[in-house]
């Protein structure tokens, strides 16, 4: 899969559930995790977070949000239940993210959410603890990016594998058939 993510929290209410959440993106292959005006306890997260993440993955602890910065090009997207947010079914998601979530008792600053560049939302009747958001974002970004056998129309598994990635050879300008080379243009200052 091309590009990178990562995921973090903005507050938190509950240290085990940031565990739960800097596991699954472990397990997701995240390129790092971070909180935004947290304190995170590793050894309290840790009760949760079995795989010790934070000993895999870049951990970012920003103590505000003028501290909090992000690789250039990368997204900003903000997991949110608000009215103007877009359902996760219908997202695409951007090749290089960094996803974040609100506390367990509130909800994302109206400061992060003036950050961020998409807010989307999980289709559910109420709010779900930040481990199982966490991970249900990064599932659907696996599932619409990564490379996987189709569907089969029936129940159960694929009925045909996935076919090998085909590369071509290099296309060169000369070669491609009627290829009609840019008309140089004067432009004005």
């Amino acid at each position: 899969m091309r590009g990178y993510f990562g995921i973090g929290v903005e507050g938190i209410s509950k240290e085990m559930n940031v565990g739960n959440l800097f596991r699954s993106a472990h397990a997701f292959d995240a390129s790092f995790v971070f909180t935004v005006k947290a304190v995170y306890s590793r050894r309290r997260g840790g009760k949760s977070d079995t795989s010790d993440s934070l000993a895999h993955l870049p951990f970012y602890a920003f103590p505000d949000m003028d501290s909090m910065m992000l690789p250039k090009s990368c997204k900003l997207v903000g997991v949110e239940l608000i009215d103007d947010s877009i359902e996760l079914p219908s997202f695409h998601h951007p090749p290089q993210a960094a996803y974040v979530l609100g506390p367990e008792r509130g909800e994302l600053s109206s400061e992060m959410l003036a950050r961020c560049d998409h807010v989307i939302q999980i289709p559910t009747k109420f709010c779900v603890n930040v481990g199982i958001a966490g991970a249900l974002v990064m599932y659907d970004r696996v599932l619409s990016m990564g490379r996987f056998a189709p569907r089969p129309v029936r129940p159960g598994g694929p009925t045909e594998d996935l076919k090998p990635q085909r590369h071509g050879g290099p296309k060169f300008r000369k070669e491609v058939e009627n290829y009609r080379a840019p008309t140089p243009r004067a432009y004005n200052d």
